[in-house]
């Protein structure tokens, strides 16, 4: 059985005060032709499917063009809610959905969805995980020790019951510890929000959104499919594709990704102002891609932002380097690192060791011994 793994879509972004939507429209269309081309047997939706919680009435539009477009193709779809999405709003009419074989992660309370489909070599199991708090499995499951990300998990999936002697497929949308990030995605400061790769290990396939750099975690059977677009700068020389993969027999999988050309690349110019308005520079590429310009002249070129948009109308972003602007970076650098007490810079160096934050008696242990240095001092 074959499966396409996508993620990330976040329909109706804009960046940098730019709308993706017809970028987004356009890529769409490119994934339906690679699941046709590939013959899936299905797409696994590994969450964020838009970009804010009450999404516009053109990116419903978008993704309603899109799944009504898989419909047709009787393609089924296995999707969960991210932590952009509403997991209310994404699940209403779930049920009756599931008639034209569209299949959505429920409000979780209590239970993790499970669909089961049937091909040559058997029981194929898809678990539909939604992005999970551990304050929604406190809650849901009346339990008063469930106080970080990855224990909120682990007591969500000990619920499944999973049979390992059956395939098992698993959506989740989690920031797996270790996985590289981009400036467009929301984190939590300190790593709080990390899950072990082990806790994924009685799952023949994971299926992960919230990362954007598409990439495999320890094994290649756990992995994000990353974004299908370029959301930030930080993703310029990102690769995006479809991730697809064909579960065989009970322990085989076998996975290819297909690369996705977008309608408009993102990518970065640097230079002065005259070096990136010359002739050579105005290649077709430059004229049509997302572009950020790096202005290297020492003074600041006036209307700047206007003039280069003339030139290069989708330029998003203008910023410069030079030595007034590394001075002031190291100034704020400086002064941001001042206004941090002892304790919170001690907390920062502990979770950049050890990828997750003190205790609390590790926090009262080191705040009394910072009190008795200076003291001591004293």
């Amino acid at each position: 059985m074959k499966f396409a793994h996508i993620a990330d879509l976040h329909i109706g972004k804009r960046v940098h005060d730019f709308s993706m939507l017809e970028d987004q429209r356009y890529i769409l269309e490119e994934m339906l032709r690679i699941f046709d081309e590939e013959k899936v047997d299905g797409v696994l939706i590994a969450g964020d499917v838009y970009d804010k919680t009450v999404p516009s009435a053109e990116a419903v539009q978008v993704f309603d063009d899109f799944i009504t477009k898989l419909a047709k193709m009787e393609m089924p779809i296995y999707m969960i809610s991210g932590n952009h999405d509403s997991a209310e709003r994404l699940a209403f009419g779930a049920q009756l959905f599931e008639n034209d074989g569209v299949y959505i992660s429920p409000v979780y309370e209590g239970e993790v969805k499970k669909v089961e489909v049937e091909d040559v070599y058997g029981t194929v199991n898809i678990w539909l995980l939604p992005f999970l708090k551990p304050a929604t499995v406190r809650h849901a499951l009346q339990r008063e020790d469930i106080n970080t990300y990855e224990e909120g998990i682990v007591a969500a999936l000990q619920g499944c019951e999973i049979d390992t002697e059956q395939r098992n497929i698993l959506v989740a949308h989690q920031f797996v510890t270790g996985a590289d990030r981009s400036d467009s995605e929301e984190t939590s400061v300190g790593g709080l929000d990390n899950v072990s790769a082990e806790v994924f290990e009685d799952f023949d396939y994971v299926a992960l959104g919230h990362i954007h750099r598409a990439q495999k975690m320890g094994r290649e059977t756990l992995r994000y499919s990353g974004t299908p677009l370029k959301y930030s700068f930080s993703e310029a020389d990102h690769k995006k594709s479809v991730t697809i993969l064909e579960l065989l027999e009970k322990g085989r999988v076998e996975i290819h990704v297909v690369p996705l050309v977008p309608r408009r690349d993102m990518r970065k110019m640097r230079g002065t102002y005259m070096e990136v308005t010359a002739k050579d520079a105005y290649t077709e590429e430059n004229k049509m891609d997302y572009l950020q310009i790096t202005l290297t002249d020492e003074e600041d070129v006036p209307g700047a932002l206007q003039k280069l948009r003339t030139v290069y109308s989708n330029l998003m972003r203008l910023e410069y380097d030079n030595a007034r602007t590394r001075e002031n970076r190291e100034v704020q650098a400086v002064e941001a690192q001042e206004q941090k007490s002892e304790l919170e810079l001690f907390e920062e160096f502990y979770e950049l060791l050890n990828n997750e934050s003190m205790k609390d008696e590790q926090v009262e242990f080191v705040e009394k011994l910072i009190q008795d240095l200076k003291e001591v001092r004293v």
